[in-house]
């Protein structure tokens, strides 16, 4: 009897063993904004102190040629979606083109169908009203910031703070506004050890999207003394700084980014010792990257380009993967991978279903960290302002061969560049005189991707903005998801407008505006086939109210404006209350 107690709690403590081995890893998947390659002294920067990501640059897999898109928003849709942007509806940064369409299907909605408790802590940056946010797209709990960048004219909560925006801010947790003290890296990386420690004991998903080093370059004091007397331009190839010098203010600058990141990677000490305290290091798949190349001239390495360029210093970025029980450390992947590989790899590893009956463009990157050879594949790049324009800033990379247009739409294949990324990997020498014959397969190839990626059904049914829903009520629409006029900032006079969904009935409008408005004008409101003005008598006003305004069901351009002679009024914000 005794030996029969014996050999079944052995076996207990087998199954359990087995169950501890085969459970779903733990997943945090950490991005940082605007910081370049260039930016960790692993990569070669002499200047920049990174003592935590060098030493977990040394225990993960590092992915040498990693790519993503070249600006903010497009990157993050194609992280959270395995999808080129453009399939998702993002086709910007702001202009109304960062919204991403509610049918597309996120890592977090993947993971969650495998039972993961799911966070965001950052910037989310695809959409700031429901259905775009990111407790719409599958995360339990989010705590973000607005728009695309703390501070900006989007980010309505923390704008007029100008230069102390990433102090105390006033973030949105799970929707609502809420004041939070002290720095937002150290915020974000609080809040995301807080979900970490409590969904320690089931699979959980913890996305920590840094906004920083993303401008407005504010730092605490403390980590700026660290750089206050560097001189950031020793090690810099002059070929790839206009003018070949860096400037003072451009050295300012970068001191401040330095800082930032150093920041950056004392929070990450702090998670990653939390992981390890925790006992749940060797199971969690932890990630670090970057969403583009940086924001002004600094140390890339030696690469051409920067943020918004389709040269490697713009789309390259690091990338580490570290998972202890599935993975050797200290490995790398040379093989060209990239953003819209994530989801399919995370699917894999997760035993998580891929999303159907939507092309996926990315492939798991499993195989490459495991040396099997993976078929040839091309990466398509692309960026400019609004939308897409044929062969201006967009690159086709197939195998070693990439070309990248920087021209007009009817160019001459001579007008393109042509490199070999092997023989020269940082795009120095333009060879398209010698390769017209690959250039033009190549460039065939670039317009058919081209051709299907803005006939894409989410860029010709654009994502809206629902009012009078139960899921969000009031809806703050902000200007960063203002479309129509070009470049609609923080300009007082502007004529601009956003594209929303809504349900019939009545609502209270407020209209927020930059700066006191002048008295004796009327405040308009566009809507379908329908206008509703008010005059305004009063001066000094930068608050106007609507109250109870018919709005009509369905899709409509919003389109606010107060008018005083020729000068249309565009307002910072407005609020949209259904009654």
């Amino acid at each position: 009897m005794k030996n029969s107690y014996l050999f079944t709690f052995f076996i207990l403590i087998f199954l359990i063993g087995c169950e501890k081995q085969t459970s779903p890893p733990n997943v945090i998947l950490i991005i940082t904004d605007d910081q370049g390659y260039g930016d960790l002294n692993i990569n070669g920067n002499p200047n920049i102190k990174t003592p935590t990501l060098d030493a977990f640059a040394h225990q993960s897999v590092r992915f040498n040629n990693f790519y993503v898109s070249p600006v903010c928003a497009p990157t993050r849709s194609s992280l959270m979606t395995g999808r080129y942007s453009l399939r998702t509806g993002v086709r910007d940064t702001y202009n109304g083109g960062a919204m991403m369409a509610s049918s597309e299907v996120t890592v977090a909605e993947m993971l969650k169908q495998a039972n993961y408790a799911t966070g965001i802590f950052g910037k989310w940056h695809l959409g700031d009203n429901y259905p775009s946010r990111p407790s719409d797209q599958g995360f339990d709990e989010s705590l973000i910031h607005l728009a695309g960048g703390m501070g900006q004219v989007g980010d309505f909560t923390n704008y007029f703070k100008k230069q102390t925006s990433y102090f105390d801010p006033v973030l949105w947790h799970n929707n609502q506004q809420e004041a939070y003290e002290g720095y937002c890296s150290d915020i974000f990386t609080e809040n995301a050890i807080e979900f970490i420690d409590k969904n320690k004991d089931q699979p959980f998903f913890c996305y920590l999207a840094f906004n920083a080093p993303h401008d407005p370059l504010q730092v605490p004091d403390e980590y700026y003394q660290i750089y206050k007397d560097v001189d950031p331009s020793e090690g810099i190839d002059t070929d790839l700084i206009p003018n070949g010098k860096m400037s003072e203010q451009t050295k300012e600058k970068t001191r401040r980014v330095y800082a930032m990141v150093t920041n950056i990677d004392d929070n990450l000490k702090k998670l990653f010792d939390k992981v390890e305290e925790l006992g749940i290091e060797k199971n969690t798949i932890v990630i670090f990257m970057t969403d583009n190349g940086p924001q002004h001239p600094r140390y890339v390495a030696g690469m051409k380009g920067m943020k918004s360029s389709v040269h490697n210093g713009g789309i390259r970025v690091p990338f580490y993967l570290r998972y202890p029980s599935k993975f050797d450390g200290n490995q790398e992947v040379n093989e060209m991978t990239a953003h819209i590989d994530l989801l399919p790899t995370l699917s894999e590893l997760c035993s998580a279903p891929m999303p159907k009956s939507r092309k996926i463009d990315g492939r798991s990157f499993i195989p490459s960290i495991k040396g099997e050879a993976q078929p040839q594949r091309s990466f398509f790049s692309y960026w400019t302002r609004k939308y897409p324009e044929l062969y201006n800033n967009i690159a086709l990379q197939r195998g070693q061969f990439k070309l990248v247009g920087k021209t007009d739409y009817d160019a001459s294949i001579e007008k393109f560049e042509f490199y070999d990324m092997i023989k020269d990997p940082l795009e120095r020498n333009n060879t398209i005189a010698q390769n017209k014959a690959k250039a033009l397969n190549l460039k065939t190839e670039m317009h058919d991707i081209y051709m299907e990626l803005v006939n894409s059904k989410n860029l010709r049914e654009v994502p809206r903005i629902t009012l009078g829903s139960n899921f969000e009520n009031p809806v703050y629409l902000n200007r960063n998801d203002a479309g129509g006029q070009r470049r609609v900032w923080n300009q007082e006079q502007a004529f601009s407008y956003w594209k929303v969904n809504a349900k019939e009935g009545l609502y209270d409008l407020k209209f927020k505006f930059l700066n006191p408005l002048p008295a004796n004008g009327s405040m308009y409101l566009e809507m379908g086939q329908g206008i509703q003005q008010k005059f305004n008598p009063a001066d000094s006003l930068d608050l106007l109210e609507m109250k109870s305004v018919y709005l009509a069901d369905g899709p409509h351009n919003f389109t606010p404006f107060y008018m005083l002679g020729r000068s249309n009024y565009f307002p910072l914000y407005v609020e949209v209350t259904a009654k």
